[in-house]
């Protein structure tokens, strides 16, 4: 689906550091939380509330208002990969657009072929937050594409880091999660999206 900036205390470096021997750990399923979402060609960072259903391929991202952000938009989209459609909702006029969605199904999760990279703590002395870094590097390949971050506990998502191409990269953080989807109605398109537009709605107004 779409760097941030944080301190990190690394263990200090074994010689010959292995995987974990049951590879990677399995992601939750269904969550709720927020992320911010960074575009490194831009320069901007996106904030929102966000609903994860990996079970039936949906997701519903609700932006996060900032006032200082002059002339900006802001809206909620609905993703449902099942339908392959992404519905995008005005929060303010509740105009919407629904368009075909290009990309297949993506989880928030550690494929089975990663390539383990590292295991540290985040934050400092007593924070213990431990952490798995996993990417998609294989030896005849020179850079990864793709780096994920999990908790070592419960194989939350902290970071994960998409390269597109040589242009277009893009980082998430996610904080705040709790397990379930409390209101599975946020993944439902409201009545306007009845007669929704075809093409996206600009993000700006000027």
């Amino acid at each position: 689906l779409f760097v941030f900036i944080n301190v990190v205390c690394p263990r200090p470096p074994r010689a010959g550091r292995l995987p974990p021997a049951a590879g990677p750990c399995l992601a939750p399923l269904q969550w709720e939380g927020r992320w911010v979402l960074y575009d490194h060609g831009t320069g901007r960072n996106n904030r929102a509330a966000v609903s994860y259903d990996g079970l039936n391929q949906r997701i519903r991202v609700l932006q996060q208002n900032k006032k200082h952000t002059p002339c900006q938009k802001f809206f909620e989209y609905i993703f449902l990969y099942q339908s392959m459609v992404m519905f995008q909702i005005d929060q303010k006029t509740k105009d919407c657009s629904k368009i075909a969605l290009t990309e297949a199904w993506d989880p928030f999760d550690i494929p089975d072929n990663s390539t383990f990279e590292d295991q540290y703590v985040i934050g400092g002395p007593g924070d213990n937050v431990e952490v798995q870094e996993w990417s998609d590097r294989k030896p005849a390949r020179q850079h990864e594409t793709w780096v994920g971050v999990y908790t070592v506990k419960d194989c939350y998502p902290v970071q994960e880091t998409y390269t597109r191409n040589s242009s277009v990269t893009t980082s998430t953080r996610f904080f705040n999660l709790q397990l379930g989807i409390s209101d599975p109605d946020v993944f439902t398109p409201p009545s306007t999206c009845q007669a929704a537009r075809p093409e996206r709605m600009p993000e700006s107004d000027c």
